[in-house]
C-alpha cells in the first residue's frame, strides 16, 4: 500500500472517529484520553490521535517509549538504533532479537517505516519534530515532549497509547518503593552523588531531571547545586575535573564514540577526589544507564548499586 492509499485509509478512520467522538460530546461523556468507536483518542506533543484500541504493529522512535512498551509486555515492530548497526539497547537484546530496525534515533527511515504498515508510531517532539507529519500520513503517531528528562511523561505516553495506563501506574509505584528500600539499605540519605558521562571531548555531570540523575534522588542521594543546563546536565572541560565532587561518584563511558573519550584524561587527576580517594567512585554500564530510560532501565541501575554499593 503506498502513502496516498495510507492517507485515504487514515482519512476514513480519523472521520469515523470525529463521528464517534461528536456523538460521545453530545451524550456528555467526551474526554482527552477516551475511548471511540476503532480506538481511544490520545492527547500528546502534537494534539490528539486516534490510535486502535489494540495496537499490533508499533513502531519506536526512540529509547524512553522502547523501554515502556517492553516493560508493559508488548514487542514492537521495529525500533531504531543508538548507531548504524548497534542495534537494541543491550539490557534489552534478548528481548528484541528479532525485531527490525529502521534507521537511527537521529534519523529515522521513513521509507522503511512505510513498508512496514505500523498501525502506530510513537516518538519525541524535541527529536522527530520535523517527520511529525510524514509520519502520522503512515500510522497514528503520538510524540512525547521531552526525552529522558521527564521520562515519566514519557512511559505515562506509551501506556496511553496502548490502553495499558493502570499497568504502567503499578510499575512506576513498585520501582518508587524499591528505590526507597533499597536507598535506605545503602545509606543513600544525606550523601551527595556525582553522575558522570566521559564524551568525546569533555564530560557531563547529571542533573536530578535526567534519567539516572532522577533515579539516584529515588533512592535518596543530593545532587549538588549548580548551574544545569535545559536538559539537566553541566558539559565541562576535562581540567575542571574537580567538579566531580559527591560523597559517591557513578560514572559511564561514551559507548558511540568512534575517537575515544575524556576518560583516561580525567581519571588520570582525579585520585585526589573525596569519592575516589574513599573507594566511592563506581564505573557503569553506559548503555543501560544513559539508554535505559524507564522502570526496566531504573530496576538495572538499582541492581548495579545494589551489587556496587556497601552500607
Amino acid at each position: 500500500m503506498d502513502i496516498k492509499q495510507k492517507r485515504s485509509r487514515r482519512l476514513q478512520t480519523a472521520l469515523g472517529a470525529l463521528v464517534a467522538a461528536t456523538s460521545l460530546a453530545l451524550t456528555g461523556c467526551g474526554s482527552a484520553d477516551s475511548e471511540v468507536e476503532d480506538g481511544r483518542v490520545v492527547t500528546h506533543a502534537m494534539g490528539e490521535t486516534t490510535v486502535p484500541a489494540s495496537p499490533q504493529r508499533i513502531v519506536v522512535l526512540d529509547s524512553p517509549h522502547l523501554d515502556a512498551l517492553v516493560a508493559l509486555g508488548l514487542q514492537p515492530a521495529a525500533i531504531t538504533e543508538r548507531a548504524v548497526g548497534y542495534g537494541a539497547p543491550k539490557y534489552l537484546a534478548d528481548k528484541l532479537d528479532s525485531v527490525a530496525t529502521v534507521g537511527t534515533i537521529q534519523d529515522p527511515d521513513v521509507d522503511a517505516i512505510a513498508n512496514l504498515a505500523p498501525d502506530l508510531i510513537i516518538g519525541a517532539k524535541i527529536r522527530h519534530e520535523a517527520l511529525y507529519t510524514q509520519l502520522d500520513a503512515i500510522a497514528p503517531t503520538v510524540f512525547s515532549e521531552t526525552s529522558g528528562t521527564n521520562w515519566h511523561d514519557q512511559a505515562n505516553l506509551t501506556a496511553a497509547a496502548v490502553g495499558k495506563s493502570a499497568e504502567m501506574n503499578r510499575l512506576l509505584a513498585d520501582l518508587d518503593t524499591r528505590a526507597t528500600t533499597v536507598g535506605q539499605r545503602i545509606g543513600a540519605s544525606g550523601k551527595t552523588v556525582s553522575m558522570v558521562r566521559f564524551t568525546e571531548d569533555r564530560f557531563r555531570l547529571y542533573g536530578p531531571e535526567t534519567f539516572s540523575g532522577s533515579v539516584l534522588a529515588q533512592l535518596g542521594y543530593r545532587h549538588q547545586d549548580r548551574e544545569w543546563n535545559t536538559y539537566s546536565m553541566a558539559e565541562l572541560d576535562p581540567e575542571r575535573y574537580e567538579q566531580i565532587n559527591g560523597d559517591v561518584v557513578f560514572h559511564a563511558d561514551y559507548t558511540g564514540s568512534s575517537t575515544g573519550t575524556t576518560k583516561a584524561r580525567v581519571t588520570a587527576l582525579w585520585d585526589a577526589l573525596p569519592a575516589v580517594a574513599s573507594g566511592q567512585a563506581y564505573e557503569v554500564a553506559d548503555d543501560t544507564w544513559m539508554l535505559g530510560i524507564g522502570v526496566l532501565g531504573a530496576n538495572k541501575i538499582i541492581d548495579d548499586i545494589e551489587r556496587l554499593v556497601t552500607p
